[in-house]
């Protein structure tokens, strides 16, 4: 029986025995093809594993290529807050009721895990064995970090549940992290700038002269009915971020310094539109909600 039309010439069109051609070539033609791409791909490839080598070996492990204003982050560190909430639904709010022991936890548990690193060493690279307790006469030595005391911390310490409990909650600041940024200081108590906040300067007026290069921190509410509503502000442990644990240089086991502020007392059941400031000479302001620069805002409500 002879094959169907149709498929005598779809078998043809894979095989041809009149000219011995395979798919429209023959097997010699497939055989130069073969080789051409192969060696093409070759050399595609051995082109490409150059061009990686080069581009790897001009990065550094340790450090960036692009650095400062050079880098895409720039040279302007922005304000961490913690605690962020893991719901983005609550945007940058903190609200709980400080009689319900499942919200409290809620708040505290966040700010327990960001601390871990603090506290737990065997988190660090290396355990942490390159960290040193360092001061304002003391600075860390080569391949050393300021290790970062979180037992000085007061009520905002762990183990007194960061005061959430006792409608007093505390929040936890730090410094963006931009390798090889160097604060300029505001350690000249004759040229303040006007807009600091009066407590900041006289803060800065009461320390010895060796301890004023800190970049400086205020919080405060964004508006006249804000700042009605807060009683007040602590710093722990200190109101500034210590000159002593920049530059960042990337090195195993650093850890940003911190700032822990206790709001005291805010004025229950109601929301509290709050910013906290860093204020460094080279630390640029912008407290506008679409280009926020060296300030971070939140709000508080306590019930």
């Amino acid at each position: 029986m002879r094959k169907p039309k149709g498929k005598r010439s779809i078998w043809r069109g894979i095989y041809n025995p009149d000219k011995n051609y395979i798919l429209g070539r023959t097997p010699r033609n497939w055989g130069s093809l073969l080789i051409f791409y192969t060696i093409f791909y070759t050399i595609l490839a051995a082109l490409f594993a150059i061009c990686m080598q080069g581009l790897l070996a001009s990065l550094s492990d340790e450090e960036p290529r692009w650095q400062l204003d050079k880098s895409l982050i720039g040279n302007n560190p922005g304000v961490g807050l913690r605690p962020i909430p893991d719901n983005l639904d609550r945007g940058s709010l903190i609200w709980y009721d400080a009689k319900d022991k499942k919200q409290v936890d809620y708040w505290t548990g966040l700010l327990s895990q960001f601390l871990q690193p603090y506290t737990n060493r065997t988190l660090m690279v290396g355990a942490g064995k390159n960290q040193v307790q360092c001061d304002f006469d003391k600075g860390p030595g080569y391949g050393q970090v300021c290790a970062v005391n979180v037992d000085k911390l007061g009520p905002c310490s762990e183990s007194n549940g960061f005061n959430y409990n006792k409608s007093a909650p505390c929040i936890f600041l730090k410094l963006n992290k931009i390798y090889n940024w160097e604060p300029e200081y505001y350690d000249d108590i004759n040229n303040l700038p006007n807009e600091m906040p009066q407590d900041l300067k006289d803060e800065i007026k009461s320390l010895p002269v060796n301890q004023r290069k800190q970049v400086w921190v205020s919080c405060n509410g964004e508006r006249s009915s804000d700042e009605e509503s807060l009683r007040g502000m602590k710093y722990f442990p200190s109101r500034g971020f210590p000159g002593y644990y920049y530059p960042f240089k990337n090195a195993p086991g650093y850890l940003s310094p911190l700032i822990a502020v206790k709001i005291e007392r805010p004025t229950l059941n109601r929301i509290i539109n709050i910013e906290c400031r860093a204020w460094a000479k080279n630390i640029l302001y912008n407290g506008s909600l679409r280009d926020r620069q060296g300030s971070i805002h939140f709000e508080l409500m306590v019930h």
